[in-house]
């Protein structure tokens, strides 16, 4: 894994996780952009307009938005959504398009930014067969960020008191009743989808199922991350 000591290897792998992402979408069918995504309520265009949105979001404009929405993630992120999905799907790869190179964040934890564009792309690529994966360094810096706090999901609080342990990689973290998978999974079991907790072995698996069910059942999944 590359030595992240400072923002810009993270920003370079996120700009890089970006394009990835949108070389998939290009060549989408207007039923392809109206599937459901793995992200709770949102379809696929869903998703790809709250990726721009977040980045062309900087703080003051971040703080704003959530005070105005009364700290309700929800309708802060339904007014993102209408702010950047644009009249047709065309129109809204075109805003994503334009967002790929950006640096614009509200928090300066990058690790968190590589991490909404890694599992938001799984979000859309999942439902799509879509087969392109990230970058397997990309993937085990968010699965270290996503272990050591929680940010836009509870992501600590759903690996804790489990050992998280990737068969594809280096990655292992926590104590106690093992779960074991691709790094990839263990992030998406970290950000609240179910998907990738079945594809989860050992010991673990059960009560981290249980964790994420109870993420979904309160609403993290549509709040962003």
């Amino acid at each position: 894994m590359p030595p992240w000591t400072s923002p810009d290897p993270l920003w370079e792998a996120v700009v890089a996780e970006r394009a990835r992402l949108l070389a998939d979408l290009e060549h989408l069918t207007p039923d392809q952009w109206a599937t459901p995504s793995m992200c709770g309520r949102w379809s696929v265009e869903d998703v790809v307009a709250h990726l721009t949105a977040a980045a062309s979001t900087g703080r003051w404009a971040w703080v704003r938005s959530i005070v105005g929405a009364r700290f309700d993630p929800d309708v802060h992120n339904d007014r993102r959504l209408a702010e950047h999905r644009g009249p047709t799907p065309d129109r809204t790869l075109d805003a994503f398009r334009q967002a790929v190179p950006s640096r614009v964040a509200a928090i300066g934890d990058v690790w968190a930014w590589l991490g909404e564009v890694v599992v938001h792309s799984a979000d859309v690529r999942e439902p799509l067969g879509i087969t392109t994966v990230p970058a397997p360094a990309a993937v085990e810096a968010v699965a270290a960020g996503y272990a050591r706090r929680d940010f836009a999901v509870r992501s600590r609080t759903v690996a804790r008191g489990l050992a998280l342990v990737a068969d594809d990689g280096g990655f292992r973290t926590g104590d106690g009743p093992v779960v074991r998978g691709t790094t990839l999974d263990l992030v998406l079991a970290m950000a609240g989808r179910p998907a990738a907790v079945g594809r989860l072995t050992g010991d673990g698996v059960p009560e981290l199922a249980a964790r994420v069910t109870g993420a979904v059942a309160a609403g993290d999944p549509p709040r962003g991350a």
